[in-house]
């Protein structure tokens, strides 16, 4: 009798530990921040080997567009040489990895968007947590308020809506609407 209840326990054990490890298929990376390619995408060093990382739950505008540069030079100060700690569930079709991102325990994606320096992607939030969720989206409300960054105009400047873009670069209104209808 001992030794069926003691095989039913390793079973048990066996099929949890199963369970927990197909269920955290997220890679995480601990390492030096030694790149940054605009305000959502930086080079992370670890042992010898660079990872691209795509910020997740963030979209920023790139380095050529309105805030491109401003939003690069940001996340350069909140992470250049410095250790991140980043959680990666997903690869891009680009080989990025799809990362949350975190400096001395602080969020660098909610950091971008509470600066003003990128937009929430909504379309990606059902991969956040719903705390995550919750502070996105009142970060991004808190810039609009305070006119920061692209939280100037109500739609995302990296589609050229926004100061510094002259109207041959600016998409059609029905475009905008689309865009304003969507956030």
């Amino acid at each position: 009798m001992w030794n069926s209840d003691f095989t039913r326990a390793q079973l048990f054990v066996g099929m949890l530990l199963v369970s927990v490890s197909v269920a955290s298929t997220a890679e995480s990376l601990i390492g030096q921040v030694v790149g940054i390619t605009d305000g959502d995408t930086l080079t992370l060093l670890v042992e010898r080997q660079e990872h691209k990382v795509r910020i997740a739950g963030i979209d920023a505008p790139e380095k050529r567009q309105a805030w491109g540069e401003k939003s690069k030079t940001n996340l350069s100060r909140l992470t250049f040489n410095l250790e991140a700690v980043a959680e990666c569930p997903k690869v891009d079709r680009w080989g990025r990895r799809i990362c949350k991102v975190l400096v001395g325990g602080n969020d660098v994606g909610l950091a971008q968007v509470r600066d003003g320096m990128a937009w929430w992607y909504r379309k990606y939030a059902k991969e956040q947590s719903a705390d995550d969720q919750s502070g996105y989206k009142n970060a991004e409300l808190m810039a609009k308020m305070r006119s920061l960054g692209c939280g100037r105009t109500q739609t995302p400047c990296h589609l050229g809506i926004s100061e510094g873009v002259t109207n041959r670069n600016r998409p059609s209104a029905d475009v905008r609407l689309a865009v304003e209808a969507a956030i």
